[in-house]
């Protein structure tokens, strides 16, 4: 059935997934033929009722805008009301389901809010000339700045997040969290890199270049294809694995503190919230929240927990490992032999890993701590605090990684080694993972009957800053 320009067959309804969500876009857009980007992002943002203070602040009331006008046969009638509804307005159950989020074609979870808040602010700069001021506070800031003092009585590592699991990542319906939410769980946060990152984008078109369609916008971003011959080495477009480098490259110019600090100060003096002006922690509540934040979402690289690729569960109590380790032991997977450039993809290689690892070789679980594929993310395997199966007399005194792929003859992608290098591996050290001092090695040179990592990739490694031969 069709109903004011939304298929409801066509779009899939129930499922939660970003794919859903720019098809139905892509209705109303056809519907409506000669429709601004800015217009029906602004009649979605009228629908998800997100016109409060600051929003109007920065881009107006929705309901005062004209150019939304004549959208509500398209939008606002009970059917395609209640799918733009529930798909955009961000909200916890009390069970820890999270709604408002949808599942990215490259594993991630995304919260449409931030995303389309960033995105509008961005055409409203450059289809109105006027400056790009809200793309910050209203994608990231605020909740940053808000999440950092509604908790100042847990510790700052747990201010933000957490991320969560979805029941079917085939045809996704429930994201349930973790553990207790915080205003700035992983799919807000992602979804408000991704629109500071499209915002700041948009914002600087020049004023002969008309904005593309809203869908067209969203797919460019997170509907990418990466190829062997066109891997994300080569890809110079903003694309959804890219959220944290490129956030980086955004954020590190910035004062963030002073940037937070007067984001506040605009929340107090729109809603009169006293307490947050005179809050004397206010300032040290903001900076400890921001080296978290600086810690887990850019200088880490965004991990794909076990249940997103489908992992069993171990097939005996994990052992702990005792922390902080020593040592990085790098290999490669030999087989699967081929790089994987997608979520698919490497989810599979990881079952299928997993497989190998217990049926055949008769181990309790995946022998390696991490994997790194080259779609851009790494993966869970026996994680931070357990000891692996992969480097053998020598599981309990470092992490095991790997990097889907044959190395023998040829290199990982520039990308995927950085991602180990300079990113997990930082990232165990400034989260007591790993000591300061600690040494990466080959397979090789601690197991005597393996050439692993391959001898490209093993090459390489010697140059790394912390090999050791």
């Amino acid at each position: 059935p069709t109903f004011g320009g939304l298929d409801v067959a066509v779009v899939g309804v129930n499922l939660r997934n970003m794919e859903s969500f720019i098809q139905a876009v892509q209705q109303v857009e056809d519907s409506n033929p000669g429709l601004s980007p800015l217009a029906l992002v602004r009649a979605l943002r009228r629908t998800a009722g997100h016109d409060d203070l600051m929003t109007i602040h920065f881009l107006g009331a929705s309901h005062n805008l004209s150019d939304t006008e004549g959208l509500e046969g398209s939008i606002l009638n009970a059917t395609s009301f209640s799918f733009f509804d529930k798909a955009i307005h961000h909200i916890v159950t009390d069970n820890g389901e999270e709604r408002g989020v949808v599942l990215a074609p490259d594993g991630t979870t995304v919260a449409l809010a931030p995303l389309l808040l960033g995105i509008e602010s961005g055409l409203k700069a450059t289809m109105e000339g006027t400056e790009a001021l809200g793309i910050f506070p209203l994608s990231l800031g605020r909740t940053l700045g808000l999440s950092f003092l509604s908790l100042q009585d847990i510790p700052p590592s747990m201010r933000l997040g957490p991320n969560g699991c979805w029941d079917n990542v085939e045809q996704p319906k429930v994201f349930k969290l973790s553990r207790p939410a915080t205003l700035a769980t992983d799919a807000v946060i992602n979804g408000g890199m991704d629109g500071l990152l499209l915002g700041m984008h948009l914002s600087k078109l020049p004023a002969s270049e008309q904005p593309l369609a809203l869908s067209e916008i969203l797919r460019g971003y997170y509907n990418f294809t990466l190829t062997e011959k066109q891997g994300i080495d080569a890809v110079t477009s903003y694309i959804s694995p890219k959220r944290r480098q490129l956030s980086r490259q955004l954020l590190e110019p910035l004062d963030l503190h002073t940037e937070v600090m007067t984001t506040l100060t605009l929340v107090w003096k729109l809603e009169k919230t006293e307490w947050i002006a005179q809050d004397s922690g206010l300032g040290k509540a903001v900076q400890e929240g921001l080296n978290t934040f600086m810690h887990r979402y850019l200088d880490c690289p965004q991990i794909i927990p076990r249940c997103q690729w489908g992992a069993k569960a171990s097939r005996d109590t994990p052992i702990p490992l005792s922390l902080p380790l020593k040592f990085l032991y790098v290999h490669h997977t030999y087989e699967p032999s081929v790089p994987c450039l997608s979520f698919s993809r490497c989810s599979r290689n990881m079952r299928s890993m997993q497989r190998f690892h217990q049926e055949d070789r008769g181990w309790n679980d995946i022998g390696y701590s991490f994997v790194v594929g080259s779609d851009g993310y790494v993966y869970e395997g026996r994680g931070w605090n357990h000891v692996g199966r992969h480097t053998r007399g020598h599981n309990a005194l470092g992490y095991g990684v790997s990097i889907i792929g044959n190395y023998t003859a040829t290199l990982p992608s520039r990308h995927a080694m950085d991602l180990l290098q300079n990113h997990l591996a930082l990232c165990a050290v400034n989260g007591g993972g790993l000591t300061g001092n600690y040494t990466i090695q080959g397979h090789r040179q601690v197991v005597n009957y393996t050439s692993c990592p391959g001898d490209s990739l093993f090459s390489e490694i010697r140059s790394w800053e912390h090999f050791r031969g």
